[in-house]
């Protein structure tokens, strides 16, 4: 009998596991809006809320937040988003008792039609999702972005398509092996020289 045992193995070791969630929360506390599988939004769901009361502990007992910093690093493994948690997140909920995260279900995936998920801070911050994620390519107008390679990359990629079409293109010479006539006549010869076999195999 299985009691008491409700969390789901994600089909990972143990160490996996935990690696995932760390960095599937930390990500979490950063954009405050991320899109996964139904069965790990469901399993982060109490595990970043449980990191998230924590900050809210350590700013109701002064003593103890130094504790509970220390305790939060250990399990989320980002210093930078655990301060995020015991700076900004603890005060925003901090008239709420529990329920900081919400999942919503998103259809499922092309492909392998895994059931998707939209995992989400309440009350989030719409200006965190995305920040910092990479380099972006914005419009003159500065309205939309495009992600892709920077001016750099394209201009690189410009200058060795010209290189190729300068080079000219080398010719191979189709050779024939020298078989020393049109019809293999060494061959032939070598076949004349020859003794002629007598007798049976069995050299009778």
């Amino acid at each position: 009998m299985k009691h008491r045992i409700k969390q789901r193995k994600l089909n990972r070791t143990s160490t996996h596991r935990k690696a995932m969630l760390a960095n599937m929360a930390a990500a979490l506390v950063k954009h405050e809006q991320i899109t996964t599988t139904l069965p790990k939004a469901k399993e982060l769901k109490p595990y970043v809320e449980k990191l998230i009361t924590m900050g809210k502990q350590a700013g109701g007992n002064p003593d103890r937040a130094l504790a509970k910093r220390r305790q939060a690093i250990s399990r989320m493994g980002d210093i930078a988003q655990v301060a995020k948690i015991f700076d900004v997140l603890a005060e925003r909920y901090s008239g709420r008792a529990g329920g900081y995260t919400r999942v919503m279900k998103a259809g499922f995936r092309y492909g392998d039609n895994a059931p998707m998920a939209v995992i989400e801070l309440v009350d989030r911050d719409v200006d965190a999702k995305g920040k910092d994620s990479g380099p972006v390519q914005f419009d003159e107008d500065g309205e939309g972005f495009t992600p892709g390679p920077s001016e750099e990359v394209l201009e690189k990629r410009a200058e060795k398509a010209k290189e190729k079409e300068e080079k000219p293109k080398a010719k191979k010479a189709a050779t024939k092996p020298d078989n020393k006539g049109p019809k293999g006549g060494a061959q032939k010869e070598a076949k004349k020289k020859a003794p002629p076999k007598t007798g049976s195999k069995r050299g009778g």
